[in-house]
């Protein structure tokens, strides 16, 4: 299996009570894929799923599930243990689960490789492994990147390193076969593109779906004129929602828009400054 396009990671919106805005959720997942979304995301970190029971968790899944499978699109899932990637099983819409590297203990890349290993060979699913060194404390060489490609049931790879590293760069210039590399920095999701990438896992396509949904073609098909104006475009977009912890910019701006009925957000976030709000609009046209 290949992924290839725009992934783009739900938000949870919040009633103005507290609890999950299912129909929210349901209105902006449709409006997503009909603007050229790929596929969704859901449990992401954009989704806030640390700060959701268990129960929200299953009625977000559920309603990006239902959505996915009536419109025949790929629904991926943010699930980093044996019990949350059970709870996948028996959900066709499900094309793979997104697992984080493990965070915090700095196993070294063995221990990566055997983590995801134990994970892949339990779960009902192939994996999306979610590289992001500067929230995890570990790197991933490319000799670790190519291990990771290497293990059966491990599909793809979630790109966020800060940039566009060495390690990057050289696995795309001779890409593993079957394995997706989906950009998950978008303010460098341009420049990833032109280097080969698959596609993008992209909360900024939350804001500006058609754009990013424009890009990824653009780069595949060859378009570097329009895929390049589309990227000067859409970095300055992504730095100004990512201002702030995310997705709180984000929600702002959906909020504004009226597309969800607060801009809330759970402890430890908080909602972004309307000055922020006010910029990412702005720079949204």
């Amino acid at each position: 299996m290949t992924l290839n396009g725009l992934f783009v990671p739900l938000v949870t919106p919040f009633t103005a009570s507290g609890g999950v805005a299912a129909d929210a959720l349901e209105r902006l997942a449709r409006r997503l894929l009909a603007d050229g979304a790929t596929g969704l995301v859901a449990l992401g970190t954009t989704g806030e799923p640390g700060s959701l029971t268990d129960a929200e968790k299953e009625a977000v899944v559920g309603v990006a599930a239902r959505v996915c499978r009536e419109n025949g699109a790929p629904l991926l899932v943010g699930a980093d243990s044996a019990g949350a990637l059970h709870r996948l099983g028996g959900r066709p819409e499900v094309a793979a689960a997104l697992a984080v590297v493990p965070p915090f203990v700095r196993p070294g890349e063995a221990g990566v490789l055997a983590h995801f290993s134990r994970l892949a060979a339990l779960s009902p699913v192939p994996l999306v492994v979610y590289d992001i060194p500067y929230r995890t404390g570990q790197h991933l060489s490319v000799g670790a990147l190519r291990g990771l490609a290497a293990i059966p049931g491990v599909a793809g790879l979630k790109s966020a390193t800060g940039g566009i590293g060495a390690d990057i760069v050289e696995l795309l210039a001779d890409p593993p076969a079957g394995f997706s590399v989906l950009g998950g920095d978008d303010p460098y999701i341009s420049p990833l593109l032109a280097l080969g990438a698959h596609g993008g896992i992209l909360a900024a396509a939350l804001v500006d779906t058609a754009g990013f949904a424009r890009l990824v073609p653009a780069w595949r098909d060859g378009d570097a004129a329009a895929a390049r104006a589309l990227g000067h475009r859409l970095a300055p977009l992504s730095l100004r929602l990512f201002a702030e912890p995310n997705p709180t910019v984000i929600k702002g701006v959906l909020h504004a828009r009226g597309e969800i009925p607060t801009p809330d957000v759970r402890l430890p976030l908080l909602p972004a400054a309307p000055e922020s709000v006010a910029a990412a609009l702005s720079a949204a046209g």
